[in-house]
This record gives C-alpha cells, structure tokens and sequence, in this order.
C-alpha cells in the first residue's frame, strides 16, 4: 500500500510542478486556461488514486502462518487470534506444503490437509491407493491440488473441499 501513495505523491508533485507553465508532462495546451489544466490534472489525479486504492483493495493481507513442531502442525491465524493444530499420525510425515496469505495447506503421506482463516480450522481428505501428487496452487482463500485421479479445492472462505474426478488418457 505504501508504494500507491509513494506513486501519487510523485505523480501529484509532477502534474502541480507542470500546471505552473500550462504545460502537462511537457506538452503544450496554449489554448488550455489554468483553471482548465488544473482541473484536467484533477480529474486524472482522481483517476489514479480510484485505481491505485482499487489495487489495494483486491490484496490479502497475510494473516496466516505455519509452524512446524515435533508431530504437529500450528497455524498462526492473526486475523481471529487463534491457534491451530494438525497433529500427525504415527508413521506420518509432511511431503510438502504451500502457505498463501489467508491459506494453507499441508500434504502427508497419507492426506492433504488445509487451513482456511476464515473457517478456522485443519480440514483433511484422505489419499488414496497409489494416488500422486501432480501440481498444487495456494493462493489468497483458495487451494486447487491435482493428482493422478482427481481435482480437489480447498475453499478457505468456507472450509470446504470439493473433488472431480480426472479422465487421464
């Protein structure tokens, strides 16, 4: 967010320094009075700061993390305050993970585990027989996982997973 404001202060100190020889980025409107220019680079200052709080606006802020103890799996949900625990079975381990600003997950050796901050919770789905991770993506409130047999969704908003079957030729 810091960068936005750092941009509109830049563009602003640019377009008031431009204004006082009726000029705009060094282009010339002699027709332009100064109360037209001033309100041209008013409109468009406007302009810039609707998109650049907009961009702000659509980011996550990271309210999620992971630590990893003997056995166990904690997430940190700074958003509720709250702390959470996968414990791991015997003879399970952690084969991999990805950890997104407001989601996780957690694949062991015997399910895929994910954390949503607004569920606030571990959900788990089980893996089955010789099934394989192939590619995993956790980004913002959503994880999508696809194996060797099916798509799953992790939804971080709900706590939900959903699954498809794959047609893998």
């Amino acid at each position: 967010m810091i960068e936005h404001f750092n941009m509109l202060s830049v563009v602003r100190q640019i377009f008031t320094t431009a204004l006082l020889g009726r000029e705009i980025l060094s282009l010339k409107f002699p027709r332009l009075s100064r109360r037209g220019a001033k309100a041209a680079v008013g409109i468009l200052i406007l302009a810039l700061s609707a998109s650049s709080f907009q961009a702000c606006a659509d980011e996550v802020e990271k309210v999620l993390f992971l630590v990893f103890e003997s056995g166990e799996v904690i997430a940190s949900n700074t958003r509720s305050g709250r702390f959470d625990r996968l414990k791991l079975h015997a003879e399970e381990h952690i084969l991999d993970y990805q950890v997104a600003n407001a989601t996780a997950v957690v694949i062991t050796n015997r399910r895929f585990a994910a954390y949503g901050v607004f569920f606030g919770g571990w959900q788990s789905k089980r893996i089955k027989a010789g099934e394989k991770l192939q590619a995993m993506e956790v980004e913002d409130y959503s994880a999508t996982l696809v194996t060797s047999d099916r798509i799953l969704n992790f939804s971080g908003r709900s706590g939900a997973w959903s699954e498809t079957r794959r047609r893998v030729q």
